[in-house]
């Protein structure tokens, strides 16, 4: 069973551009969701309740963080949530991104990432008056999830 003192840091946990390594858009925050729909399965014996087998599966990963264009030290951003846009949604390809931690400084048997294909479906960047520029994104799974393990 988990426990504090084995639970793992939300920090330690990133959204990764699964070709290059890079995070997603600098991303801050990230969520993977797995869904398996059911399919409906009534029949005479089951008494009109409710009896459903296994359907698709599907899965999605949304990621949140600041939005900007340089970095610290003033150099132009690239795989930013700008550069997302325009690569994913607005030329229409493909992402391959992985879940996860791919650290290597403490590489166990335990560590593993999840990956596969995703569409970007959704871009929001949003600028409240005298605070932070942020931006969201969801990425739609196309395919497959798989199990990624340190190598």
């Amino acid at each position: 069973m988990a426990n504090l003192s084995t639970s793992i840091n939300g920090t330690d946990i990133k959204v990764y551009n699964g070709y290059n390594s890079r995070l997603v858009a600098y991303s801050q925050n990230a969520t993977l969701n797995v869904n398996m729909g059911l399919s409906e399965r009534g029949n005479t014996d089951s008494y009109a309740w409710y009896n459903a087998i296994e359907g698709n599966r599907s899965w999605d990963v949304s990621v949140e963080g600041a939005y900007a264009w340089v970095d610290d030290f003033g150099n132009a951003l690239y795989d930013g949530a700008d550069d997302i846009l325009e690569r994913r949604i607005l030329d229409r390809t493909l992402c391959f991104i992985v879940f996860g931690n791919t650290s290597t400084y403490y590489p166990t048997s335990h560590n593993h990432s999840w990956g596969g294909q995703a569409w970007l479906t959704n871009v929001s960047i949003s600028a409240p008056n005298e605070d932070t520029a942020t931006y969201s994104l969801t990425l739609e799974g196309f395919g497959f999830l798989r199990k990624i393990n340190p190598k």
